[in-house]
C-alpha cells in the first residue's frame, strides 16, 4: 500500500469544507486529493497546484457545474472507486467517507449528509420551491431509504471519526451511534492574511454577511433585518441558487449590496471595515465568525449549531435566538452599540489556528499508521 491518502466529497465550490480540504493538503503536502467531481473554475484557485484526482463521473460537465444534480449517481461512483492507502483521510459531508480502502480510514466529518437527514431544511420550504429544491426533495424521498442504508454502512467503515463542532459530535452520535473527537477547523488563512482591496460601492456604516446563497442560510431574513435599521448598509458575500431571487428582491435598494464572490483581499477589506458580521444560518461549524474575529470584528449570530463553539457571548459577539428579522435587527443594534476590544476578539480566533489543526490531525494519522 501507499502510506497516507486524502479524499474530499467534490471540489466544485468555495466553502468551508473546501478550505478544510486545502488545509489537509498542507498538513500532508505532495499527496493527491481523491474526489468525485472537480471543476477548477468554481472552486478555490489553490487547488490548481494540487494533484486532484476525480472519479470517472467527472467527465460529465453538467455535474461538475451543478453537483446537486449528481446526487442520484454519487453512491455508485464512490462505491466503484478504490484508494490504496495504509490510512485514508476523508473530508466528508456525505460521500468521501464511503470510498473503499483496505487500510484504515479517518473521517473528518463536516456533518452527516444534510440533504439526506435534514432534506426539508437543506432544500428550503418556500411556498414556491425552486427546481433545485424540488429535485433534492424528490431524490431524498425516492432514494432516501437506500442511500441512508449505504451511508450508515459507509460511516462504519471508518476506524476513527473526527468532527468539526460539538453540534456535529451530537449529530454523529445520533445518526451513526459513533463517538467522535471534536477538532475545529481553522479560519480561512488566505482571507485574513491577504492585502486588503477596497470595494468603493460599499458605504459605511455597514454590516457583513458571508454565506452561500441557499435557503437555510437565511440571507433574506438578514436583508429584512437591516431594512429595519436606518442608515445601515449590508454587504453580502456569496453565491448560490438563491442569488437571482435575492437580486430581484433588492434591485431597488441602495443600501443592500449583493457582491457575489469576492477576492480574498476584498473579503479582508470587508471584514476590517464592517461594523460587525451577521450569521443567521444553521451551521455545523461557525467558521465565518472566526474570520471576522481574525480581523477584530464581532458577530451577531444565531444561538444554534456551530456558532455556539466559535462565538463567546459578550466577548466576541452577541446571539439571537430565532432567525427572524426582528430578532436579527435587535442583535445587530446591540452589537453595533457596544464597545468591543479587537485584541481580545483576535486572541479568540488565534486559538483556532491552522497550526493547531495540522498538529492534531498529523498526530491522529500517525496513531492510525501504527495500527495499520
Amino acid at each position: 500500500m501507499s502510506g497516507i491518502a486524502l479524499a474530499h466529497d467534490y471540489v466544485t465550490q468555495r466553502g468551508g469544507a473546501e478550505r478544510v480540504a486545502l488545509t489537509l493538503t498542507r498538513a500532508f503536502p505532495q499527496l493527491p486529493l481523491h474526489t468525485t467531481l472537480y471543476e477548477p473554475t468554481t472552486t478555490f484557485p489553490e487547488f490548481a497546484s494540487i494533484d486532484v484526482r476525480p472519479m470517472p463521473i467527472n467527465r460529465w460537465g453538467v455535474l461538475r457545474h451543478h453537483h446537486r444534480l449528481a446526487l442520484p449517481f454519487l453512491k455508485d461512483a464512490v462505491s466503484q472507486s478504490h484508494v490504496e492507502a495504509d490510512v485514508l483521510v476523508a473530508s466528508s459531508s456525505g460521500w468521501a467517507h464511503g470510498i473503499p480502502t483496505v487500510g484504515r480510514k479517518v473521517v473528518y466529518c463536516h456533518a452527516p449528509a444534510r440533504w439526506l437527514y435534514q432534506s426539508a431544511r437543506y432544500a428550503g420550504n418556500d411556498d414556491r420551491p425552486s427546481l433545485r429544491s424540488r429535485a433534492i426533495q424528490t431524490v431524498a424521498g425516492v432514494m432516501g431509504p437506500s442511500l441512508r442504508e449505504w451511508d450508515q454502512k459507509a460511516a462504519h467503515t471508518a476506524t476513527r471519526y473526527i468532527v468539526n463542532s460539538t453540534a456535529i459530535k451530537r449529530a454523529v452520535a445520533e445518526v451513526y451511534g459513533i463517538e467522535a473527537e471534536v477538532l475545529p477547523p481553522p479560519p480561512a488563512p488566505d482571507a485574513v492574511h491577504a492585502t486588503p482591496e477596497s470595494i468603493p460601492s460599499v458605504q459605511s456604516p455597514f454590516v457583513l454577511c458571508v454565506a452561500r446563497l441557499l435557503p437555510y442560510k437565511n440571507v433574506d431574513r438578514v436583508i429584512d433585518a437591516v431594512l429595519r435599521i436606518p442608515n445601515l448598509h449590508l454587504a453580502i458575500v456569496g453565491d448560490g441558487p438563491e442569488r437571482r431571487r435575492l437580486e430581484q428582491r433588492t434591485e431597488n435598494l441602495t443600501n443592500i449590496h449583493l457582491l457575489g464572490r469576492v477576492s480574498d483581499g476584498e473579503l479582508r477589506w470587508l471584514y476590517e471595515n464592517c461594523s460587525g458580521h451577521v450569521a443567521a444560518s444553521y451551521e455545523d461549524f461557525g467558521l465565518t465568525p472566526l474570520e471576522a474575529a481574525s480581523c477584530g470584528k464581532p458577530t451577531a449570530a444565531l444561538r444554534a449549531g456551530g456558532y455556539l463553539d466559535t462565538v463567546v457571548e459578550g466577548r466576541t459577539g452577541v446571539f439571537f435566538d430565532v432567525p427572524e428579522p426582528e430578532n436579527i435587527a435587535a442583535a445587530i443594534d446591540d452589537m453595533t452599540a457596544r464597545t468591543w476590544w479587537p485584541s481580545v476578539i483576535r486572541g479568540h480566533a488565534d486559538s483556532f489556528s491552522e497550526a493547531r489543526f495540522i498538529s492534531r490531525i498529523r498526530q491522529i494519522v500517525n496513531e492510525e499508521l501504527c495500527l495499520a
